[in-house]
């Protein structure tokens, strides 16, 4: 007997609305990625923080249990990745050995930092306008990555 497949229609995805990290320290969390992030905090609490980056957040959540990250990690775009990146030295925080700008935060979450401008991820004009960086313009290559897909503006 040959079994029939039924195609069912699938939700579309449609962009990361948030990641939670798990951290030893909510206070301590805020106060490492604030050295470097700019970000709302929506709420806080002694177990759990919501940091916003306009239409997008990090939950962190007290209690790490597993040991850091080798390649699990996870992308945080910038306007300003050389900034981060001399933020980070000061802060006496190692980079990793690798062609991104990544770095295990305290907790031994691996965080990678690019540059928006430079990555197909794009955030409508009036969300960008809201956090006050309605100035940055996609580069050619990356808006020719869009155009591939055709997605470019």
């Amino acid at each position: 007997m040959v079994k029939r497949t039924v195609v069912k229609r699938k939700a579309a995805a449609i962009g990361i609305n948030h990641i939670a990290l798990e951290v030893g320290d909510i206070a301590a969390a805020l106060d490492f990625y604030g050295q470097f992030l700019h970000f709302e905090i929506a709420r806080q609490s002694e177990t759990a923080a919501f940091i916003y980056f306009g239409d997008q957040f990090i939950n962190f959540s007290k209690e790490r249990k597993q040991e850091p990250d080798d390649a699990r990690h996870f992308g945080i775009a910038v306007d300003d990745k050389e900034l981060v990146r001399e933020t980070l030295k000061d802060m006496g925080v190692e980079v990793l050995d690798s062609r991104f700008l990544d770095f295990l935060d305290p907790w031994g979450n691996r965080v990678e930092i690019t540059t928006y401008t430079n990555i197909q991820f794009t955030k409508d004009q009036h969300v960008l306008e809201g956090m006050g960086l309605g100035h940055l313009e996609k580069t050619a290559s990356a808006l020719n990555e869009l155009r591939e897909k055709r997605m470019a503006p």
